[in-house]
């Protein structure tokens, strides 16, 4: 069975926790649990990231717009991110009401205030769709797919379209009328809110959204005042490093530097959930020495991530202007999804320079002259490089026709990578042939 993760369900208080499942409190082996050609029904949790697998889980959860319903657990849960209390109590008592089964729900976020006919309807829809699902089970065969989740237009109708979203727009004719279908059973009121973009300019263009896209896939991002910001993604994590730049500031140095941090902390939220980063991410601010401003800028981080989805832990500013934060990791970030690494630099994100490949050149026809009898050696190159080893390094040039007594012949080749080359020996007859 295949589902898109969501943050309502490990986005639970521990109160709001009323049983957990049996099993968790024991200790068992997994061979107890699992023998060699057992049929199992598992969920996909997580999509695979980078090298990881897909994470799979049997604790089933199909998630709905106001509810998450997980029919194998026995709990009753409110999003943390639903604050008022005494919203809480009235949530838990909804649902409570609404589970004879003793199914594990969760209220989700856009559930808050929603009354309880909704919840009802909704309540029944998902557990209709459960036995469905174990009516599927129990007659298909292994390997199947048993349940798939929404498309991704109407997913985030699902979890991103609510009242406080002026509008939506999209320029396709079926998915309009897919979002238009969904809404009428859903969220009837909204379908006012959903726009067919029909002109002729480009949806991406007349939003601006392609150098929003262009600016997310770009290692330095610049701010208004003059400063920028570093993103670099390491195996382990990612770091962010927050420089002053053009900016200059009219007050005090200190001034200068709270405001360069204050305005990258706004940036640095809109760019972690625009690129959807996740796992450990390292801030370095710019060095601020009062404590009143390192944990302004904190709490201004603290402050910006409340709009992010995904569960985040901050820890405070550090005395280096360190922040260390973590964010809960569900998908391939935005640069994975729209990039591939190098071919010419193989991921590395760097070249050899042109003075280091004429050198590995010099060496290379060392090594390998001895194996050539012919009084000339041809060397085909990148065009940059044949022009470095005629003017700047013709020394090495010379110093290897004296040494070797051959002549070396330097052809450049605008196909060739920069690093490319291919040295081969050739008789007088051959050049007088060429020629």
């Amino acid at each position: 069975m295949q589902v898109s993760p969501h943050e309502d369900e490990n986005d639970l208080t521990e109160p709001d926790s009323e049983k957990r499942p049996p099993l968790l409190d024991q200790e068992f082996m997994i061979e107890d649990l699992l023998h060699e050609g057992q049929e199992i029904m598992a969920q996909v949790s997580k999509a695979p990231i980078g090298n990881k697998g897909a994470r799979i889980t049997t604790r089933v959860s199909l998630p709905g717009r106001f509810l998450v319903l997980m029919p194998t657990t026995n709990h009753i849960g409110v999003s943390r991110r639903i604050e008022d209390e005494d919203e809480r109590r009235r949530l838990k008592e909804i649902l409570t009401g609404l589970n004879p089964e003793n199914y594990g729900i969760i209220a989700r976020t856009a559930g808050e205030g929603i009354n309880r006919e909704k919840f009802s309807n909704e309540m029944d829809f998902l557990v209709s769709l459960w036995l469905d699902i174990q009516k599927k089970s129990a007659n298909a065969p292994v390997p199947s797919l048993l349940h798939k989740e929404l498309n991704v237009t109407l997913r985030a109708v699902r979890d991103l379209f609510t009242h406080e979203v002026d509008k939506l727009v999209i320029d396709s004719k079926k998915g309009y009328e897919e979002i238009l279908k969904f809404l009428d059973t859903f969220m009837p009121r909204l379908k006012e809110s959903v726009e067919l973009y029909e002109e002729s300019e480009p949806v991406f263009d007349a939003y601006n959204l392609e150098s929003e896209i262009s600016r997310a896939l770009k290692k330095k991002v610049w701010l208004k005042s003059g400063g920028y910001i570093v993103i670099e993604h390491t195996e382990a994590l990612v770091a962010i490093d927050v420089n002053t730049g053009r900016y200059v500031g009219r007050q005090s140095l200190e001034e200068t530097i709270l405001k360069t941090n204050l305005e990258a902390v706004k940036e640095i939220a809109y760019q972690i959930r625009l690129r959807d980063l996740g796992g450990l991410i390292i801030m370095d601010f710019i060095d601020m020495e009062k404590k009143s401003n390192r944990e302004r800028v904190s709490n201004a981080l603290e402050e910006a991530l409340k709009k992010d989805r995904s569960k985040t832990h901050v820890l405070p500013m550090s005395e280096l202007g360190l922040i260390q934060m973590t964010r809960k990791r569900t998908r391939e970030t935005l640069n994975r999804m729209l990039c591939e690494p190098c071919y010419y630099c193989d991921g590395e994100g760097y070249l050899e320079s042109r003075r280091t490949i004429c050198y590995n050149i010099y060496r290379d026809i060392r090594r390998e002259s001895g194996e050539m009898l012919a009084p000339y050696i041809t060397l085909n190159v990148h065009p940059e490089i044949a022009e470095l080893l005629l003017g700047e390094e013709s020394s090495l040039v010379d110093s290897l026709e004296a040494a070797l007594n051959k002549k070396i012949i330097v052809r450049p080749d605008s196909y060739f990578h920069l690093e490319q080359y291919e040295m081969y020996e050739m008789h007088k007859n051959h050049l007088d042939k060429e020629k």
